[in-house]
């Protein structure tokens, strides 16, 4: 009997299949895409080895059985793993921007990557005076690689403690060729960044889910390490850490980004003396917050 995905001719038809499927199995979004269609897109496209902005021109495209075979493998590992796409793949996108990934990283999400790509304007008014930068948290290192593009004479550091995240980090720091300008280093937060330095920019997405949101994580997050997740009983744990010991390394003029989630009611809790400045993006408000180092030192 001949498998029923034979009748699944063109892209269109596997698209619609897939959609299908992963709404009937109740997957949870929000690793590069917050949907069913553009997640299917993406895993399709990706098994057709396509660019992943291409889909338009080859929706009614036959297939050969080879390439819906690849495809309709793909969907079932998505639904019957509950992986995330990018781990499937092997990478993920972040403005336009191909990042290595596996289950040593989080997937890059971040939304500091949309202030990155404006350059922080308007809290940074010439990115040719940023000399050093600091990625805490670095994970994959996608930060890290999209701080050097915005700021083109800076120095970047990439920091993590996780030895296994690093190696992730230096792969992504060769693919894009930075290798000159981006080092990865292992530390506890700041604990083993050589104290000389003097950031003009520290840029930090930590891990700050609170344990109560901890255990009620879909399977797709119960697949990232849950060191770059886990903030302890609020989520602040290593946020408490990095406001205290920033302001040492910070130039006098310095700024910190920090994002903090969902989190903002456990942050004005545990730091009710600070006003920061909320940085808003395209897709969210009230989870990235700006602190100078005069703030901070106070």
């Amino acid at each position: 009997m001949p498998s029923p995905h034979t009748e699944l001719l063109t892209l269109r038809d596997l698209l619609r299949w897939s959609i299908s499927r992963f709404h009937a199995a109740g997957l949870v979004f929000g690793h590069g895409s917050d949907n069913a269609w553009d997640e299917a897109a993406y895993l399709l496209l990706h098994g057709l080895h396509l660019p992943p902005d291409t889909l338009d021109p080859f929706l009614d495209a036959r297939l050969l059985e080879r390439e819906r075979q690849r495809c309709v493998d793909l969907i079932h590992e998505r639904i019957n793993t509950r992986k995330p796409a990018a781990y499937l793949t092997g990478e993920a996108w972040l403005q336009g921007e191909r990042f290595l990934v596996d289950e040593r990283v989080i997937v890059p999400r971040s939304p500091i990557s949309e202030l990155l790509a404006e350059g922080l304007a308007p809290w940074i008014d010439d990115p040719d005076a940023i000399g050093h930068v600091l990625d805490l948290c670095t994970g994959s290192g996608c930060l890290a690689i999209l701080a050097a593009q915005a700021f083109a004479q800076a120095a970047v550091d990439a920091v993590d403690v996780s030895a296994d995240a690093l190696a992730v980090a230096r792969a992504n720091i060769e693919l894009h060729g930075l290798q000159a300008r981006v080092q990865a280093l292992r530390s506890d937060l700041l604990a083993q960044v050589p104290q000389e330095r003097r950031y003009d920019l520290i840029i930090c997405n930590p891990p700050y889910v609170n344990e109560r949101s901890m255990q009620a994580l879909p399977p797709e997050y119960r697949h990232e390490p849950r060191l770059a997740l886990a903030g302890g009983a609020d989520g602040m744990d290593l946020v408490r850490r990095i406001l205290a010991e920033a302001p040492g390394l910070m130039a006098p003029e310095g700024l910190l980004v920090l994002e903090i989630g969902h989190e903002r009611v456990h942050f004005e809790a545990a730091f009710p003396g600070l006003e920061p400045i909320w940085l808003d993006t395209a897709a969210t408000t009230d989870q990235i917050l700006l602190l100078r180092r005069a703030q901070l030192a106070s």
